[in-house]
């Protein structure tokens, strides 16, 4: 088993709780802004919210990141438009599977980047890739639950059409995570 160490942000940043109430905080921002950019599709529109997710995640660790999207589910919960298309959680209901998997995908992806899973390429494709099937499964939990759906139509509407898309995502996030570390080394 390795031992944990620093992520991208304990570099960068000093530790004080007002630095991690920051990040939490601007990790759920980034996320929230993260969600408007986005193709309409039914019943999920492709947006960049996964790719934020799995990068606060990387970059907080397993306990900021968590706390980061569950901040951003609050926010969405409470009735603020932080959701794709500007919408609360009433507002995507189908899609909410999704947004409470972004708190385990980012947990994960943390605990990994913890573990050394943000500094080379193939570990930030892994360690995405892992992250992305914990956002799926709940996601097609979701839909089968909001919608009706049975597990093949929801992996046909809620996963076949956004695996090209996320794999540029962690294309890029793997080229990008190594990158951010050997300047912050």
């Amino acid at each position: 088993m390795s031992i944990a160490t620093p992520v991208i942000a304990d570099r960068i940043f000093p530790k004080s709780l007002a630095t991690n109430i920051s990040l939490i905080f601007g990790g759920a921002a980034l996320t929230a802004i993260s969600a408007q950019i986005q193709l309409p599709m039914w019943p999920v529109p492709m947006t960049m919210q996964t790719l934020a997710v799995l990068l606060v995640g990387a970059a907080l660790g397993a306990k900021r990141g968590a706390l980061s999207l569950s901040l951003y589910l609050a926010l969405g919960a409470a009735g603020l438009p932080v959701f794709a298309s500007a919408k609360s959680l009433t507002g995507v209901i189908p899609t909410a599977g999704y947004i409470v998997g972004f708190v385990a995908a980012a947990a994960l992806v943390g605990y990994l980047a913890s573990r050394g899973f943000s500094s080379t390429p193939l570990k930030v494709a892994l360690s995405f890739a892992l992250g992305s099937v914990v956002i799926y499964g709940f996601g097609i939990s979701g839909l089968m639950l909001a919608l009706g759906l049975d597990m093949s139509t929801a992996i046909a509407v809620g996963v076949i059409p956004f695996l090209i898309g996320d794999v540029v995502k962690a294309a890029a996030a793997a080229a990008l995570l190594p990158l951010a570390w050997k300047l912050v080394r």
